[in-house]
């Protein structure tokens, strides 16, 4: 029987020796990988407990009966036949149909132009936002272990997964442990990194947001980026990224969570310690759902936007997620490129 392997790469936070280190990549054994992201997950207990309220929370939201889009626009990618070779695109998800084509789908698209060869399939971390679309569209999108089943049955060898998270961190460590329970299913798995892992990635995502951003950047305006934010140490990123701002010159951008640190009182106050008169908000996320229609740009009273208009200034909210950015989505192709590269060593 031909030895059967399971090649994960790794970033430093990934091995927990700390995310600011930069990022290392490697093979390991389907024992070792567990154990690691075992390890990683007992560290971020809170972090699982925040993220399901999280995703609670925002499916409560999403039962309102405003419109999203049209599903049947998205390829869900969940077809059968696909050949010896397939990339799985694995995200959190979202409901907001609209946006999943805009970010997520265009990432699939942007995979499927970089890897002829190689089949693109979906998988979703959210039962919670599978289920809602399903119920309230009709459309079936694969979970995780739907989708590397259908793999395995469809006879697929050589398996490369490229996860759409932002970070190394529960989320990414999940993915890990539950690809390392199939590696005798494939002869080959390797598992792409996060989009923010090293400090070229940092310098990447911060030249496409200003970029993208650039038309606000007037000087009287502070334009402020809006993460999830996590209870684990891979939060840090934020931390990261608004040092990178900073010392890239950056200085009227500000980078904030809901979930953690910063807050949405640390960025006002950063703010408010300028001369602006004018905020841009836009959400530091892949996707643009419920977070950024409600907790960013939403009318309720504890929203960013009506936080900044009580606080008199003049706000703009731009509802995109990175997804949509053509460079993010490069970014991820890159990271997949190397996880490819890795098979042949």
């Amino acid at each position: 029987m031909k030895m059967r392997k399971l090649a994960i790469l790794f970033s430093a936070a990934a091995l927990g020796a700390g995310m600011m280190a930069g990022c290392s990549g490697g093979q390991t054994d389907p024992t070792a990988a567990a154990e690691t992201a075992a390890e990683t997950e007992a560290a971020e207990t809170k972090a699982a407990e925040a993220a399901a309220d999280s995703a609670a929370g925002e499916e409560e939201v999403e039962e309102e009966n405003y419109n999203t889009g049209d599903a049947s626009l998205d390829d869900t990618r969940n077809g059968d036949g696909i050949g010896e070779s397939e990339l799985l695109v694995v995200s959190f998800g979202t409901s907001y149909n609209d946006n999943r084509r805009l970010t997520i789908g265009a990432i699939e698209a942007a995979m499927e132009k970089a890897f002829p060869d190689y089949s693109v399939r979906r998988g979703f971390t959210s039962q919670i936002i599978i289920d809602h679309v399903k119920d309230r569209d009709g459309v079936s999108i694969d979970n995780v272990t739907e989708a590397l089943d259908r793999a395995a049955d469809n006879g697929v060898k050589t398996l490369v997964i490229q996860p759409t998270h932002l970070m190394n961190g529960l989320e990414y460590t999940d993915l890990v442990n539950e690809a390392a329970e199939y590696s005798d299913a494939f002869e080959q798995v390797v598992i792409g990194e996060p989009l923010l892992t090293s400090d070229e990635d940092f310098q990447a995502v911060i030249q496409a947001i200003t970029e993208d951003t650039a038309q606000y950047d007037d000087g009287e305006t502070a334009i402020c980026f809006m993460g999830h934010g996590t209870e684990a140490e891979s939060n840090q990123v934020y931390g990261k990224m608004q040092e990178m701002l900073t010392a890239a010159g950056y200085e009227n951008y500000f980078v904030g969570t809901v979930e953690a640190a910063p807050t949405l009182e640390d960025v006002l106050a950063a703010v408010e310690a300028g001369e602006y008169k004018k905020v841009v908000l836009q959400p530091l996320m892949v996707v643009a759902g419920d977070h950024a229609n409600n907790d960013m740009a939403g009318d309720e009273e504890d929203s960013w936007k009506t936080t900044f208009e009580e606080a008199g200034y003049e706000v703009t909210c731009v509802v995109k997620g990175l997804g949509e950015l053509e460079a993010i989505q490069q970014l991820f192709v890159q990271h997949a490129q190397a996880a490819v590269d890795s098979l042949a060593k």
